[in-house]
């Protein structure tokens, strides 16, 4: 288990006081955005690493590199702190909460908690669970677009041109009678809603295969009554069609390269251990890992992940990575971190693998409460680079647009 005062205060903090500073129904139609004449230069940046000035070099034919990314920090429930920072390949900067510095004319913040991030087409969006919506940008200027309502949202995907948002479909609280969780379907054209379907208890992350899309329902509400299952929904007809019963608690999905998808349970906490499952093409459970895992991301035929959990005997966190071979479905290392760097990472929070140069990026909690820290290492493991991000840095994702709205070089 990932002991962290964010999900305490999860348990202790309730009703209004969660809300209070979160985005509220005054804020639903954001003021209009006046948009500079002139990009402008970040306040908050510093120079990490030795840029790559043919990134964008526009006399490559085809030069379609990653430009850079987005890190999206959770912060601690109730704090209100949720940012956004952005890294900049071609000068190596790296640039903190540049949300409300591109958007002066919007009266709030990101808001409470930010659960995801992703990139559809020309628009990066930011899921906040907390606040209960989804901020909509312009992927090459971070500026808002538009945003969507969806209370206690969770993660996002896309496919033909749909948002698909999950979603406890309640509020922030534990209770044994916490209302099943659903699936929203938006349509990224217009960013209306056009459907919702209901899935199990607490719905966290989504994958996509075959036209069916698959949740991983947790429970996480109905202690110590979890769910255990991953709705599949035809989305087609968009409805759900099955569950297919895996381990109690569940989080993470991830696709590996021959479309198995890789299951993370996080246990009860006590007596059941956190584990991974893998979903076979026959959406049965083809294999039990006994491995645990809090976070993984898919590169190649490999899958990267660590786990943090809480020992009630020892009292403390108990922390372990992992390489996962795909192809034989077996752990390859025990550590990705090959030169004892590791043991300055208090709490790994967020993991992300550059799909170029295959940099390995991790994220650092810390104490949940102030600014935690990213590292950057290079694919054999050695450690290139350090920055302080944010409270609780967690969601990485890469972007081809380099952003237009700051001045870097």
């Amino acid at each position: 288990m990932q002991k962290t005062f964010k999900f305490l205060s999860l348990f202790l903090i309730v009703g209004t006081v969660l809300f209070v500073s979160c985005r509220g129904e005054d804020d639903e139609l954001a003021p209009p955005v006046i948009t500079p004449l002139e990009p402008v230069v970040p306040e908050n940046d510093s120079t990490v690493t030795e840029g790559d000035p043919t990134v964008d070099d526009p006399t490559i034919p085809g030069n379609e590199r990653i430009k850079g990314f987005f890190l999206l920090n959770e912060a601690n429930m109730g704090s209100n702190k949720a940012s956004i920072d952005y890294f900049d390949q071609k000068t190596g900067k790296y640039c903190q909460n540049i949300y409300p510095y591109l958007n002066p004319n919007i009266a709030h913040e990101l808001g409470d908690v930010g659960n995801d991030i992703r990139i559809y087409g020309n628009k990066l969006y930011a899921v906040i669970n907390v606040s209960g919506y989804v901020e909509v940008m312009d992927v090459n200027t971070a500026k808002h677009v538009n945003s969507l309502t969806i209370p206690n949202c969770r993660y996002i995907v896309f496919d033909k041109g749909y948002a698909y948002v999950s979603s406890y479909n309640g509020p922030v609280k534990i209770e044994p009678d916490a209302p099943l969780g659903c699936v929203v379907k938006v349509d990224t054209t217009n960013m209306q809603e056009v459907g919702r379907v209901t899935v199990g208890y607490q719905p966290e992350e989504m994958v996509i295969r075959d036209n069916k899309l698959y949740v991983a329902n947790s429970g996480g509400y109905r202690v110590p009554n979890y769910d255990n299952t991953v709705s599949v929904i035809d989305l087609d007809r968009f409805e759900e069609t099955k569950k297919i019963t895996v381990g109690i608690n569940l989080h993470r999905l991830e696709l590996d390269s021959d479309d198995n998808i890789y299951a993370s349970s996080r246990g009860d906490y006590k007596s059941v251990s956190s584990n991974t499952y893998i979903i076979g093409k026959n959406d049965m459970v083809s294999k039990v890992m006994n491995l645990p895992c809090s976070e993984m991301t898919a590169m190649g035929d490999s899958i990267y992940m660590y786990s943090v959990e809480w020992s009630h005997i020892t009292q403390k966190n108990t922390i372990t990575y992992a390489i996962v071979n795909t192809k034989t479905q077996t752990v390859v290392s025990r550590n990705f971190i090959t030169d004892g760097t590791d043991k300055q990472i208090v709490i790994p929070y967020g993991i992300a693998i550059h799909p170029e140069t295959r940099d390995i990026y991790v994220t650092d909690a810390r104490d949940y409460v102030s600014p935690g820290v990213l590292y950057c290492f290079n694919r054999h493991g050695k450690r290139k680079w350090s920055v302080v991000t944010g409270d609780i840095p967690a969601h990485i994702v890469f972007t081809k647009n380099r952003l237009t709205s700051l001045i870097l070089d």
